[in-house]
């Protein structure tokens, strides 16, 4: 057993492990200790000096590719003492997965030191994530008197570059892209200083010896450097201009996001339609000036993952951002500054900017300069660049706090590549993840290490990004996969690529991959109803799933209830267009006399030449797949409520019709019907037909009711389904996830009223609810099915 390094499970250190053999006197004795978790570039070494030193103990301790290992001498009182405090002291960052100790004769060590690093052995080292500025380094930062004096990339064991600069283990500076800066005398007394904050601080840097800013024009030609780069590019936001900034993990395309001409061009510019754009602002008083904030919120913004954090927007606000940020988006995606460069960068604008992904829409972010002129050419007017190198593109993380918890949307940096920490052990196995929103990972032992957000694979780029993943995250812990899994769809992008890899890679069926991620991160690995609900995912019969129940037990995983099916005239095209998907739900409700609904036909806006080509499509059943999708039946709802008939960015109808709700609004108790099964194999308590509620919601449309009243019934109606599904299968625990469940009202509903009917839900905290999380549980299904071959 051991702390899972996502999740918050308590660290164990069993007495055995803290009670030195008992003996008379105080005769001197050998502890080794050898620290797994996150233990590398978070000041554990300095740590365990200081603490030694203190106890009067010998020694040595060093870094290894497996963590940390630490030998001390001393009588066993103290000994053990070290031990716990070991654990109950710890530097803030640090985490101990296991802590294995054993008891030897003495070798007489004189004094305490700090030994350099073995790299010999297996590399089971966690790598910690990029770590958001510390109050210390922000206060050196702004102290005239300090040496680091506005100097944007100062940093310390606490906080700074990890993840975006480490090429291999162990976390050394000759093994990041730190190594091409020499440090100085100064810099090198700090890292060399176990007293000090910085010692073995790899990025340890300052304006002397370290990375520095330069100003380059749309061309690439330099036109500052240092500080007054920082001031010209400041001033060319006030101006209206969109400038490139290389931060972290990638870089940032900025604007002033007040100014509603820059934040258009800058729309027009990525060909970015009406998608948000995530803002950052220059304190958490300034945040509360636009968003409503709660506790929660609050800790999330000044977490040191620092991630885009969803709020909601503040009704009596003053004009902060432009409408063109978010347009009809009742939210907005928050962020506080987490690098020095950003500090010093909105404490000289002192207003919110647009911080959006440096890419062309469908592309991953830009990490190297050169390459950012060329790919930004036409969107960016000026390139606040660095030379310091990013190891791998780490985009900003996405979260929100539903039902108490936070809830990652998007999982980059702050929180890749922690591992999920499994019950028991796997095969090395690489994962590939689905075709949206996608992330790799890896697997050896018990650890599941989950990469960073790469993307939706539409683009040559995100395709290339992909393969430098499947690469890189196995290489950094030289795993070599015996196992390689997939998605089942056999035209995903990451599908082929898995069969570039292996001749017979595992496919996984997606939403099955959705509900054994769900139990994986919370540690409950059945048995269990798992309510699988999102837009796509291919199914074995053909059809396209995503309204799914599974019944999980460890004997097997059962397809127990789903969505009743309707046609998608045009296919693919219905995931642009609601309107495609509430034609084909109006055909299968009237089993294809649409007449009934012609006044609801002529709303969706079909010419009578389109509306002919589908008719005829849906009436030969050619490129109409049938599907038991809830996202897609949330595009037909939003549609026919009158929200929304063509979508531009994914999910869009579905926001709208979450955010048209605007409190408590009640209704009637019309829900879902649920019959026998009557198209599936195997064990199955039923089909949800959606027909009476959605002839109930057409009337109610027809009556002049509301859109946010017939949103409020539907997701009532929703909540209601997973309770009477999870009443015939009978068992405990009830898993929510599925890009649906990234709908905070749908989520806290069903919360709520499963734990009002006994049961005990759980739901996505640190692995995202959407494709996301798929990589996760094609592990999870590949060791199932190893175990049973």
């Amino acid at each position: 057993m051991g702390l899972r390094a996502e999740g918050g499970q308590p660290i164990l250190t069993s007495e055995s492990a803290v009670d030195a053999p008992s003996r008379t006197g105080q005769e001197t004795l050998r502890l080794r200790a050898v620290v797994r978790g996150i233990v590398q570039g978070v000041g554990f070494r300095p740590f365990v000096h200081r603490l030694a030193t203190e106890l009067e103990l010998t020694g040595w301790v060093n870094n290894s590719p497996q963590g940390v290992f630490v030998e001390v001498e001393g009588p066993p009182d103290r000994l053990r003492e070290f031990l716990r405090r070991l654990e109950t002291e710890r530097p803030p960052h640090a985490s101990i997965q296991s802590l294995e100790p054993s008891y030897l004769e003495p070798m007489g060590f004189e004094g305490f030191e700090v030994r350099e690093s073995d790299e010999s052995g297996p590399k089971t080292a966690l790598i910690l994530p990029d770590i958001a500025t510390c109050p210390d380094c922000l206060r050196e930062m702004l102290d005239p008197a300090d040496r680091r004096h506005r100097y944007p990339f100062i940093n310390c064991t606490h906080c700074g570059p990890r993840f975006s600069i480490i090429e291999a283990l162990p976390y050394d500076r000759a093994n990041t892209t730190m190594r091409r800066f020499t440090m100085c005398p100064a810099c090198q007394a700090e890292y060399d200083d176990p007293s000090d904050r910085r010692f073995h601080a790899q990025p340890n840097a300052c304006p002397v010896c370290g990375p520095r800013l330069a100003l380059w024009s749309a061309e690439g030609e330099e036109r500052a450097q240092g500080d007054e780069a920082l001031l010209a590019t400041c001033e060319a936001v006030r101006r209206s201009g969109i400038v490139a900034l290389k931060g972290l993990g990638g870089f940032h395309l900025i604007a002033d996001a007040r100014d509603g001409d820059a934040v258009a061009r800058l729309r027009t510019r990525k060909a970015r339609d009406d998608k948000p754009f995530a803002i950052m602002l220059p304190s958490l008083e300034a945040v509360r000036d636009l968003c409503a904030v709660d506790e929660d919120e609050a800790r999330l913004l000044r977490s040191p993952e620092a991630p885009i954090t969803l709020l909601r927007r503040r009704s009596d606000a003053s004009d902060g951002v432009a409408d063109a940020v978010a347009p009809g988006n009742p939210q907005l995606g928050v962020m506080l500054p987490y690098t020095p460069l950003h500090h010093l960068l909105m404490r000289e604008l002192g207003f919110a900017i647009v911080a959006t992904s440096g890419n062309r829409s469908e592309e991953p972010i830009c990490t190297d300069e050169r390459e950012a002129v060329e790919r930004l050419r036409g969107i960016a007017d000026l390139f606040l660049v660095h030379d310091r190198p990013i190891a791998r593109h780490v985009d900003d993380s996405v979260a929100r706090v539903v039902a108490g918890r936070e809830q990652v949307l998007r999982r980059a940096r702050g929180y890749a590549p922690l591992p999920i920490t499994l019950d028991g052990e796997v095969s090395p196995t690489l994962a590939v993840g689905a075709h949206l929103k996608c992330a790799v990972a890896v697997a050896s032992g018990r650890q599941v290490f989950i990469s960073q957000h790469i993307g939706d694979l539409e683009t040559p780029q995100a395709v290339e990004a992909l393969r430098r993943v499947m690469r890189d995250l196995p290489g950094l812990y030289e795993i070599t996969p015996e196992v390689v899994a997939c998605d089942a769809h056999p035209d995903y992008v990451s599908t082929h690529e898995a069969e570039r890899l292996s001749p017979a890679p595992m496919r996984v069926q997606h939403h099955v991959a959705h509900v054994l991620a769900c139990l994986a991160e919370n540690a409950a690995l059945g048995p269990a109803l798992g309510v699988s609900w999102d837009g796509t995912g291919f199914g074995p019969d053909g059809t396209i799933w995503g309204g799914e129940f599974f019944h999980v037990t460890e004997s097997g995983i059962d397809r127990v209830a789903h969505l009743r099916r309707f046609p998608l005239p045009g296919g693919d095209a219905a995931v642009r267009e609601p309107r495609r998907s509430a034609l084909g739900l109006l055909w299968s409700l009237t089993g294809g006399n649409i007449g009934k609904f012609s006044d609801l036909c002529r709303a969706l806006s079909f010419s009578e030449r389109e509306l002919a080509v589908l008719r005829r499509s849906l009436e030969r059943g050619i490129n109409a797949p049938l599907t038991s999708s809830m996202g897609r039946l949330f595009d037909a709802v939003a549609c026919l409520a009158g929200l929304r008939e063509i979508s531009h960015f994914e999910g869009q109808a579905a926001m709208e019709l979450e955010h048209s709700i605007s409190g408590a609004e009640g209704g009637s108790d019309c829900g879902f019907e649920i019959s026998p099964p009557v198209d599936v194999t195997g064990p199955c308590v039923g089909t949800l037909d959606w027909g009476p509620l959605i002839e109930e919601l057409i009337a109610d449309r027809r009556r002049g009711v509301s859109a946010g009243s017939i949103s409020d019934k539907f997701h009532r109606a929703l909540v209601e389904a997973i309770v009477a599904v999870a009443g015939r299968v009978g068992e405990e625990r009830v898993a929510l996830t599925g890009g649906c469940f990234q709908n905070r009202r749908l989520t806290e509903r069903a919360i709520e009223r499963l734990r009002e009917e006994g049961f005990r839900p759980l739901w996505h905290q640190r692995i995202p609810p959407n494709d996301g999380g798929i990589a996760l549980g094609q592990i999870l299904a590949a060791a199932r099915r190893m175990r049973e071959d």
